[in-house]
């Protein structure tokens, strides 16, 4: 199978990460419920994964690493930590289903920064105008999960900064691919899934929290700290993480996260855009296809959207399974990406890349598709 789906997750992990899995199932046991050597192995293994992590998103304190279930379970805390019914929130106009859905729950008003896509511009110029006052907090996605468009983050985070208006980042087409500076941007939460361009297995997420910030909990319960107290503990990352860690998925990730930093973020997204470019340029040259991409790629990362004139995406996307290649088609949770591209009645084809694909598999995608379209 040639895999082009990790912007769903990345199904070819480096051979280190099913190792430590397999590891931390034969010798770890719950980190903070005990003295004896399985629990301790598994503190030193959570603990070694924040560390790693906070070096290579810059954040000082690794105790501000929360451990999360998925990129949209953090992105829940942040947003459930920092609004309430009825208050205004800017969001960008290429967010996820996971940042929409809790703030459409909560009952806030969201004022959308909609602009063309690939017009990084347009977006700073938008949130310029829409953070007002009464805006209680601003999140934004730093790359599309639609069309791989990154949006200027540490612009918007300066407007955030000046303003006094907490900033959460939506880092899961990003973590792993491209630089995020905690420190620097003075973000209130950058959440990320693990299983994406960390490597890591599914069922694993990361919710970097700002100094300060303030955080509401999802759940309630044991945390091995504190344990007469009725209420969760008031510091991190415990007041976060209630229940039995997932010691498997966090062993994988550190593996995986080791793995990135081993590699490098400027290899690895150099590799993805390489293979993104070659794809997108092969495509333009067949007939029915509309390729969402500026030349060089400018402004987007290892994402590609491509919609076939005359045939639904759904029924390209099975042509192309029944060939081997692996790729997603639809609205991808994301119907506010494809309102703001003009897309929303027909979605899209998406070709994502990982540092695991070849140009030979592009290659063979491009003969693939010419077959399909002919």
């Amino acid at each position: 199978m040639i895999y082009l789906d990790s912007a769903a997750t990345t199904f070819q992990k480096p051979d280190t990460v099913a190792q430590a899995m397999e590891n931390a199932l034969a010798t770890m046991s719950s980190p903070g419920r005990g003295g004896h050597p399985a629990a301790m192995r598994a503190a030193d293994t959570a603990f070694a994964c924040r560390e790693e992590l906070a070096e290579l998103f810059r954040l000082k304190n690794p105790e501000q690493v929360v451990f999360t279930s998925s990129a949209t379970h953090g992105l829940n805390i942040a947003v459930k930590s920092m609004v309430r019914e009825g208050d205004r929130v800017v969001v960008s106009g290429y967010e996820h289903n996971a940042v929409t859905r809790p703030l459409t729950a909560l009952g806030a008003r969201i004022a959308v920064a909609e602009v063309p896509l690939f017009d990084s511009a347009a977006v700073a110029e938008a949130f310029q105008r829409l953070i007002t006052p009464d805006t209680a907090a601003v999140v934004c996605s730093h790359v599309s999960n639609v069309f791989g468009f990154i949006q200027p983050v540490e612009e918007i985070a300066a407007i955030c900064r000046s303003r006094g208006v907490p900033f959460v980042i939506d880092a899961s087409q990003s973590a792993g691919v491209l630089p995020l500076d905690m420190e620097a941007l003075g973000a209130a939460f950058i959440a990320m899934p693990g299983h994406k361009g960390l490597y890591g297995p599914q069922g694993t997420g990361v919710l970097l929290c700002g100094d300060g910030a303030e955080t509401r909990t999802l759940l309630e319960g044991g945390t091995g700290s504190l344990s007469i107290q009725q209420e969760m503990p008031d510091f991190l990352p415990d007041r976060l993480e209630a229940g039995t860690h997932n010691m498997p998925g966090i062993a994988g990730l550190l593996a995986g996260v080791r793995y990135v930093r081993q590699r490098g973020l400027r290899d690895i997204c150099l590799r993805e855009r390489q293979l993104a470019l070659l794809a997108a340029e092969g495509l333009r040259t067949l007939p029915g296809l509309r390729v969402f991409a500026l030349p060089g790629l400018r402004d987007q990362a290892g994402v590609l959207s491509i919609l076939p004139e005359n045939r639904e995406v759904e029924t390209v996307g099975e042509a192309l399974a029944d060939r081997g290649i692996a790729v997603r088609t639809g609205l991808h949770c994301a119907p506010l990406a494809h309102r703001s591209a003009g897309t929303l009645d027909t979605g899209t084809v998406r070709l994502s890349f990982s540092d695991f694909n070849t140009p030979e598999e592009v290659y063979r995608l491009l003969a693939v598709m010419e077959e399909i379209l002919r």
